[in-house]
């Protein structure tokens, strides 16, 4: 029997954080994340890897068309900007003084505060 475990994943990167691309085709650009699919290890970035997605006319669009929107990209390709210094870092872990676990800038060592 498998167990499976419904646990959360941890990511280096939350929604809202300012992020910037180290591969791919828009290497080098900043962006801010929209959202994250934690099933896929993906993220949607504002203004990035931006797609033309075709629509079929319907009720709510009755002309249908061409749309341009967000494509994910591999949470691996993403390395958060520090809010203090503008610069691309790692992200740590450490428990603050109750216990609970706070992200922190490897290249600071700075508190990175949450939205």
């Amino acid at each position: 029997m498998k167990k499976t475990d419904k646990k959360q994943k941890k990511f280096h990167i939350k929604k809202g954080d300012t992020v910037k691309i180290i591969a791919g085709d828009a290497k080098g650009k900043t962006g801010k994340i929209l959202s994250i699919v934690t099933s896929d290890n993906k993220a949607f970035v504002e203004g990035i890897n931006v797609v033309s997605k075709h629509t079929k006319p319907t009720a709510a669009s009755p002309n249908g068309g061409i749309i341009k929107k967000e494509a994910p990209i591999h949470i691996s390709n993403l390395m958060l900007v520090d809010p203090a210094k503008g610069q691309a870092t790692r992200v740590g872990r450490k428990a603050d003084s109750k216990g609970k676990l706070e992200r922190y800038s490897k290249k600071t060592g700075e508190v990175i505060k949450n939205g």
